[in-house]
């Protein structure tokens, strides 16, 4: 021992001792070959500063409660793990850690020479791998493995050209990453001199970097626990339920003798043959009592904590992490749709791919604009009318809730349970992935037709272009509705089409005026309103409102589209009615409040942008004709059922055949989209009772109850109100002669909403219905 003893002490004086590790170390290398005067040269040769750059850390989504708490709906991560600072570790941790692993450790310079030593003659001599590494070179060990956990992202695609990136399917793409990650991990843990001698030099330059608790804190969030677990706070919360700074002495021996050997002493397997809870978790308890040993001989415990210690059985409290939107129950779909944003934000990496796994790794803690209380009472009025399913009818429920003045998402809600596993999606017709509330591109559906409630645009148009809701037009159903101006396209023309679109309740009147067609939801009265206006018109002002086809595809402007025959998402109606709530001003739809990353600082967050859809003229007479839908059309059993009593607009709408129904309004403060829709196939809802009654009427009880909440919540001020007389001067459209003869404001006729136009392109299947609200 006199060499190597002064060899030691050498070391444990100087950690720049390089060479006389080296020295010391190559009695035992030469065995394999390798001349000192070699080994020496390679040594000093090797890279001595290792780059420790930032860990995975799961990311969170948030909640808010009224009373400003939070609520966690998911996590998201590759690695569970959360940093912790140094006063956030139990000491018990951190003694068992050195004594474990280490005993020398606030001896040394990096290496522990005596353990290095042993370790270097048993590899060389071909018998098992045994410990030796200094806590500073398991250190270096995780954080390169680390490196290759982040690096294969970027290198398994670097020799790849942009073309052939892109031509990559989801799953090649992750087949070569896996490839990379998998190729590094063994170089950099392969059992060798070679690795050996790598991990000493770069512990020797972490040495002098850092200071010794830095580096056993480093290692204690680096670590790994077994499976996806990582770092001491994770394994803390998922083995004990605990806190890194609450851990007994007990439960700290036994998690630091899991990082010795995680898949010898994980302690989550109770069918292990050797280590199960059957076994009382032997091969666990037996590496937590040497120690515990050790911590003894070392005075880091007393022998009474040791006594007690020692008596205590291994017993976890298993507790799993949420992981995934299906963590946050009826909220699930909500989640999917920030998780949706997060992937399509350019902040978060240049492809969806990479945004993802950014985001999983990164440690964000998003807070959004989900409000707890819109959210609870969507979730129940939808369970309490709404089967998951039913026999025959692949039916959907949703609702979607809109802050007014702010696009921010209060509410979210299907009929569906959420789930991405396919064994679970294959498992019954109740289970989806699809948000039925969003856009294709967020994750959602290719949307549903909106039948009359799409009406309010034309309206729009119709106001913005010099009419007034005063104005009569020929409103009578035929079978041949001429020429329809468009300035994008050119003409339409229907007289070959055989296009014949009826009222929902049959009215035959001949002249109704805009107002009586909206409180009434007259289709006939909306088809001769966009014979005198331009389609294309019509179009863009849908556009302006925000409205867009959930599939990407442009919106149809066919004189069909007039009664909703275009598909759309459910949460773009509630913006386009918070906007016409904001006296015309559409703000788009935010889900995201803030985001914190890992240093605390916040990130920047999508932003809403609030645009004039129509001047807030045309607005305050769209609120006049939408107040009147509410009070005496065909949106009063909603209008009735909602309390306390707040102005409303609203409008209803149900497709051909009463195959999807709508409702839609919005007070001055939450706009919410209510509808029954068929999935897949065909339904006539009229013909159809739920257990709380007729599914063609469910909307009229999910919409105010939801409302009744917003109500109460936020409050409600009245409309700004324009009469049925011009609010704009005439310009564009089409001279068709008019008509403006004063109607009573609360006259309707017929009263039944339309059923409207089903079809596609120029004409569609545009007959209505058969009678009903």
């Amino acid at each position: 021992m006199g060499v190597l003893g002064g060899l030691i002490g050498l070391v444990a004086a100087s950690a720049a001792a390089a060479t006389l590790v080296v020295v010391g170390v190559t009695p035992a290398i030469a065995t394999v070959g390798i001349a000192a005067s070699g080994t020496i040269g390679m040594f000093e040769n090797l890279p001595s500063y290792l780059e420790i750059g930032e860990l995975s850390e799961k990311s969170n989504i948030y909640a808010t409660r009224s009373d400003g708490s939070t609520v966690l709906l998911a996590s998201f991560y590759d690695q569970n793990r959360i940093e912790v600072g140094w006063d956030g570790i139990s000491q018990y941790v951190k003694d068992a850690t050195v004594a474990g692993e280490d005993p020398r450790f606030y001896e040394h310079g990096g290496i522990d020479l005596q353990g290095t030593v042993r370790a270097a003659v048993t590899t060389a001599t071909g018998r098992e791998t045994q410990g030796g590494s200094s806590i500073a070179q398991q250190y270096v060990k995780n954080v390169r493995v680390q490196e290759c956990e982040g690096m294969a992202d970027v290198t398994a695609l670097e020799d790849l050209t942009e073309e052939e990136r892109e031509a990559l399917t989801g799953d090649e793409r992750h087949a070569l990453i896996e490839q990379e990650r998998l190729g590094c991990y063994d170089t950099v843990t392969e059992t060798s001199i070679d690795r050996k001698l790598k991990e000493m030099r770069l512990a020797i330059g972490v040495e002098k970097r850092y200071t010794k608790n830095e580096i056993l804190l480093g290692y204690l969030n680096i670590a790994g626990f077994g499976g996806t677990v990582y770092g001491i706070e994770a394994a803390a919360n998922y083995y004990y339920n605990t806190s890194a700074a609450n851990l007994s002495l007990a439960q700290a021996a036994s998690l630091m003798a899991i990082v010795n050997n995680p898949a010898k002493f994980q302690i989550d397997k109770p069918e292990s043959e050797t280590n199960g809870a059957a076994n009382g978790y032997a091969e666990n308890t037996s590496r937590r009592n040497y120690i515990l040993d050790r911590m003894l001989e070392y005075r880091k415990i007393t022998q009474a904590e040791y006594d007690t210690a020692v008596a205590t059985p291994v017993q976890p409290a298993i507790t799993e992490p949420s992981t995934g939107c299906q963590t946050a129950g009826g909220s699930a779909y909500f989640c999917d749709y920030v998780k949706n944003i997060l992937q399509n934000d350019p902040n978060f990496g240049e492809d969806a791919d990479t945004r993802m796994r950014n985001f999983r790794r990164g440690g964000f803690q998003v807070y959004t604009t989900l409000d707890l209380d819109l959210q609870n009472a969507a979730e129940t009025t939808i369970a309490q009318n709404v089967p998951q399913t039913y026999p025959g009818w692949d039916v959907g429920a949703v609702i979607s809730s809109v802050q007014v003045g702010t696009g921010r998402v209060l509410a979210m809600a299907q009929n569906r349970i959420y789930s991405q596993d396919p064994e679970v999606l294959n498992s019954g017709p109740q289970f989806t992935s699809i948000n039925y509330n969003t856009d294709f591109e967020y994750g959602g559906s290719r949307g549903f037709q909106p039948g009359s409630s799409y009406k309010v645009f034309t309206l729009a148009e119709w106001l913005k272009t010099g009419h007034a809701l005063s104005e009569r037009v020929d409103s009578r159903p035929k079978a041949n509705w001429g020429t329809f101006q468009d300035s994008c396209l050119g003409p339409q023309n229907y007289d070959a089409e055989h296009w014949a679109p009826r009222n929902d309740a049959n009215e035959a009147g001949a002249n109704y005026s805009a107002l009586e067609s909206t409180i009434g939801s007259i289709n006939t009265g909306y088809i001769g309103m966009a014979k005198r206006l331009d389609l294309c018109g019509i179009r863009k002002t849908a556009e302006a409102f925000g409205v867009h086809r959930a599939d990407g595809e442009p919106l149809v402007q066919s004189a069909s589209a007039v009664i909703g025959i275009n598909e759309v998402a459910p949460l773009t109606m509630a913006v386009a009615f918070a906007g016409i709530a904001n006296n015309g001003v559409t703000c788009t739809p935010v889900a995201i409040d803030r985001i914190v990353g890992r240093d605390g600082q916040e990130l920047p967050a999508p932003q809403t942008t609030c645009t004039e859809s129509v001047p807030p003229a045309v607005a305050a007479a769209m609120h006049y004709a939408m107040i009147r839908v509410m009070t005496s059309g065909t949106a009063t059993v909603s209008n009735g059922a909602t309390s306390p009593h707040v102005p409303l607009i609203g409008k209803t709408g149900t497709t051909d055949g009463a195959k999807d129904t709508w409702m839609v309004g919005a007070s001055s403060k939450v706009a919410t989209a209510a509808a029954v829709v068929s999935v897949n196939g065909d339904a006539n809802q009229r013909a159809i009772s739920f257990a709380s009654g007729q599914a063609a009427t469910a909307r009229h009880r999910m919409w105010p109850a939801v409302m009744s909440v917003a109500a109460a919540k936020y409050g409600g001020d009245p409309f700004t109100e324009a009469g049925p007389g011009p609010v704009a001067p005439k310009s564009g459209g089409v001279d068709g002669g008019t008509t403006e003869t004063p109607a009573p404001a609360d006259q309707t006729e017929g009263g039944g909403n339309g059923g409207n136009g089903n079809g596609n392109g120029n004409g569609g299947n545009g007959n209505g219905g058969p009678p009903g609200q």
